[in-house]
């Protein structure tokens, strides 16, 4: 994937100053490509604003936000650029509030509220962004989302992100990506990575998952299945939904033979009690990670994660798992 575009035009001599200890790390080229990328961010919340943070300090070419929600005091608690007192207003959105503060982190990259609902975005929108990373959004909008990405004739990367408290998830959907690897000798060398959909990524059969796979990747999918069943949006559960999202998973665990204790109650109660809440330091790690990957993404250098992280701050451990698995995993 040659995520923003070719490399013909040159930095400038402003460009090359801000931007000269990060181009020691990646290159001339890779800094041309990142400064032509477009971002586009669908859910601005506590961890969709450190990767925002992120990649503009990085020199993306732009970035736009897109989240029509008033801001009420809950998104006070984790999203650090969101002014205490503008909630006494009530009038701005979670996007509007956040843009001004992106520019001044960066003046060179264009920052821009979008006004929509992700839901509905169309494919001629979508063709503006060579990243697309949703957030806060319903299963049903990040495959419809997903899949808009996968039909334009340009490669659009995708990235879903979610932080309920102290759990994360990342997914992320290439396609078909090459990229560079260095080898043990020094040497660059050329690799192919072919991508799962969010939709082929859920649906694999979990007898067919690696006995090692996280109980946390299980543990989202009864969650936002319950919730798909309940049209609720996320974050929209309680204690109170346990009984009902037990019931859930064991119909799913029945369905796939699939052991209960795989996804410990223990578990789905700390996922439920979160609700919408993020832990601040949570949303530090990854938004950091998932700005590394969208720049690894858009230079096209380094190995980036297939297809999902997860992160859990009860045992501080970082996963990722590679959905559907490689016919040597299947067997693990």
């Amino acid at each position: 994937m040659g995520g923003g575009g070719g490399t013909e035009e040159e930095l400038t001599a402003q460009e090359t100053a801000l931007y000269d200890r990060q181009i020691r790390v990646w290159g001339v080229d890779a800094q041309k490509r990142l400064s032509k990328a477009h971002v586009l961010v669908c859910g601005v919340n506590g961890t969709t604003i450190e990767f925002c943070k992120n990649i503009v300090l990085a020199g993306v070419g732009s970035l736009s936000l897109m989240d029509d929600h008033i801001v009420t005091e809950d998104d006070l608690s984790a999203n650090f650029l969101i002014p205490h007192d503008i909630c006494m207003h009530g009038v701005s959105s979670r996007a509007e509030a956040c843009c001004e503060s992106l520019k001044d982190f960066n003046p060179m990259v264009r920052v821009a509220v979008a006004i929509g609902d992700p839901s509905l975005i169309d494919e001629g929108f979508v063709d503006r962004f060579d990243i697309i990373v949703v957030s806060c959004a319903s299963l049903k909008t990040k495959l419809f989302i997903n899949d808009n990405c996968r039909k334009r004739s340009k490669h659009i990367a995708f990235y879903s992100v979610e932080c309920k408290d102290s759990c994360g998830e990342i997914f992320v959907d290439l396609q078909n990506h090459s990229y560079l690897q260095k080898k043990p000798g020094g040497e660059p060398e050329q690799q192919e990575l072919s991508y799962a959909s969010l939709q082929e990524a859920i649906s694999v059969p979990w007898k067919n998952l690696p006995k090692k796979t996280t109980k946390l990747y299980y543990a989202m999918r009864v969650l936002e299945s319950y919730e798909l069943s309940e049209g609720r949006e996320p974050g929209e559960t309680t204690l109170s939904d346990l009984p009902a999202v037990l019931a859930q998973r064991k119909d799913m665990c029945d369905r796939m033979s699939l052991s209960e204790s795989q996804i410990p109650t223990a578990l789905l109660e700390r996922l439920l009690a979160a609700g919408k809440k993020e832990h601040p330091p949570v949303c530090a790690i990854l938004g950091g990670i998932l700005g590394q990957e969208v720049i690894k993404s858009i230079s096209c250098k380094g190995d980036p994660i297939k297809n999902f992280f997860y992160y859990d701050a009860a045992d501080g451990k970082g996963i990722m798992e590679d959905i559907p698995p490689t016919p040597v995993e299947q067997f693990a």
